[in-house]
Order: C-alpha cells, then structure tokens, then sequence
C-alpha cells in the first residue's frame, strides 16, 4: 500500500503538470512560472530565497524565472525596506489577466481530470489529501521544532 500509494500521488501530480503545461504554452507561461506567478498572487512580497524555498527550486533558479518574468512585465523588485540588500517580488497589474487565464486553464484541467467523480467522491478526495497534507506539514514541524 505505501508504495503503491506514493507512485499513484507522485504520478498523477506529474501528469497534472505535464497537461497544464501543454495547455499553458499557449499563454506563453509554463508551469514554473505558474507556479511563481501563483505563490507571488498568494504571498505578494517574498524575496528570492523564500520564492525559492516555496517552489523548490534553487535561489540561482529563481533569479532566472524573476528575471524572466521581469522581462515580460508580470513581475517587479522593489527594495526591501527592512534589509537594503534585498529585494522583495511583487506582481504588476499586467499579471493579472494571466493568472485569470491560466486560472480557468487550470480549472477546466481539473474539472477533465475528475470526470467521472461524483460532488461526494470529489470533497472526500479534497479532503483526504488535505488531511495528508496535515500530516506531513506536523511531521516536518515536529521534526523542526526537535532540532530546534
């Protein structure tokens, strides 16, 4: 069961990303810078560590896509006021038609993946895979808060 388990979650969030991502080109965005776009919509102002931190990826790597969304327009660094070495990552209004597009990309994505499920299976599946979230978020805490 825990093997089965793992592949079967790690496998479908692989093919979520895959068809997003093929859908997202026509935007022009790709699931990285999604996924940034997303985490700036949700936590406007995090500086390059964090941004990295929170996508997993390395700080070098998130330089390039801030850079590249920088480029486009969708993205701007501002100073950080507390630490004049920091920048902190903020959105532009241009970003927002995308993060609409790419919203209801997602969403129609989403709604193709759970055909088939009833409003009943869909909540309990919601809510199972919150529930593990949960889990691992205390394990990790547990696990920080002893090394602590």
């Amino acid at each position: 069961m825990t093997e089965s388990l793992g592949f079967l979650l790690s496998d479908t969030a692989r093919l979520l990303r895959r068809r997003f991502d093929e859908r997202a080109r026509s935007s022009g965005a790709s699931v990285a810078q999604w996924r940034m776009l997303k985490t700036l919509h949700r936590h406007p102002g995090l500086n390059q560590g964090q941004l990295a931190e929170q996508l997993e990826v390395e700080p070098i790597t998130a330089c390039r896509m801030i850079d590249r969304l920088e480029e486009a327009g969708f993205v701007e660094r501002r100073r950080d006021p507390a630490d004049r070495r920091a920048w902190r990552i903020h959105l532009t209004d241009k970003a927002d038609p995308v993060l609409d597009d790419l919203q209801e990309l997602a969403g129609v994505m989403i709604e193709d993946a759970l055909q088939g499920l009833s409003s009943a299976q869909r909540e309990q599946l919601v809510g199972s895979l919150e529930a593990i979230r949960a889990n691992l978020n205390n394990v990790q805490e547990g696990k920080e808060a002893a090394n602590g």
